[in-house]
């Protein structure tokens, strides 16, 4: 291959600077219907107001554009969660907080985001046990996939292997959103990323 990495004359530190701010990704792994794309909207909300700049990479959407053209098998799912992975890296170049919100249910698929991101990636686990997603199901995912109509489908038909190291957050009560939020938060300004 024929590449070489060009370097610029502004890097991460210089963009980080004017932003008042450490680029960080915060990666959130759980469940379907577990609470992440909620908990990732209130965190963004709450970082705005305190005048950071983000923005929130979730797996509907990534698959609606950027991975419209990958499936559900294993493969397809590792490759879904690298380039997600590479575009935080690219995000967090451009000096911005990343916050992810991805099933991610294998730790192959979390260890090497970790490997592209390195110090940058903070983990955390939404747990919601799986009878509280059930109940939730807003897309009515979990219907389906009892039903026969979703093959594959992650906590019924296909495993979800819970992080060692991730930060912990319980939500299976909406009383958790915000305890989660500030955990988050807390986490951030321990590594300075705030």
């Amino acid at each position: 291959m024929n590449l070489t990495k060009h370097d610029f004359n502004l890097n991460r530190s210089d963009r980080e600077s004017i932003k008042n701010q450490k680029a960080c990704t915060v990666w959130m792994s759980g469940l379907s219907a577990s609470g992440k794309s909620t908990i990732a909207n209130i965190l963004e909300i709450k970082l705005h107001a305190m005048g950071k700049h983000t923005y929130i990479m979730d797996g509907d959407n990534t698959r609606l554009g950027l991975n419209s053209n990958l499936g559900f098998s294993d493969e397809d799912r590792d490759e879904n969660l690298r380039r997600v992975a590479e575009v935080c890296k690219l995000m967090n170049d451009a000096g911005l907080i990343v916050i992810c919100s991805f099933i991610s249910p294998f730790e192959r698929n979390r260890s090497k985001a970790k490997e592209i991101l390195g110090d940058r990636f903070l983990e955390f686990y939404v747990d919601a046990n799986l009878s509280t997603c059930e109940d939730r199901d807003p897309k009515g995912l979990y219907k389906k996939a009892r039903s026969g109509e979703i093959k594959g489908f992650t906590g019924v038909s296909s495993p979800f292997e819970i992080p060692d190291s991730a930060v912990r957050l319980i939500n299976n009560n909406y009383d958790d959103l915000d305890k989660n939020v500030n955990i988050i938060i807390d986490e951030l300004k321990k590594n300075n990323h705030l």
